[in-house]
């Protein structure tokens, strides 16, 4: 099994920064595990993929650890990621929003360079 690198935070001077949560979005991934009774040692995985309006979206669902998979700590929830998803990831910080369109999670990624009004999807 992968070594749990902690995620630093991203207000580091200048430094891009592994994959992280907001305390918001951390405490909104526990809600949900405790909700549907998800065991521990499953991990919430951060992936790209590619489709949408603009080329490339988001999907979070919790999952087992796989072999070559980056692993990070962010406020207490174990963080996974695939090598290629990570590439695209690398930086991003994990909001939970919510608002009068709805609530949601919220990907603040610096790597991106355009998005969609549905704010699912983005471009690099």
């Amino acid at each position: 099994m992968p070594d749990t690198q902690p995620a630093p935070s991203h207000e580091m001077d200048g430094e891009v920064t592994p994959i992280a949560l907001t305390e918001v979005a951390a405490s909104k991934v526990a809600e949900i595990r405790d909700a549907e009774s998800i065991e521990d040692h499953y991990a919430l995985r951060v992936k790209v993929m590619g489709g949408g309006c603009s080329g490339f979206q988001y999907d979070l669902y919790f999952d087992e650890i796989a072999e070559g998979d980056q692993v990070f700590d962010s406020h207490g929830v174990k963080l996974v990621s695939d090598q290629m998803s990570f590439m695209y990831l690398m930086g991003t910080q994990i909001d939970y929003v919510e608002g009068l369109q709805g609530a949601g999670f919220k990907f603040n990624n610096p790597n991106t360079t355009g998005s969609c009004g549905c704010g699912s999807s983005f471009s690099v």
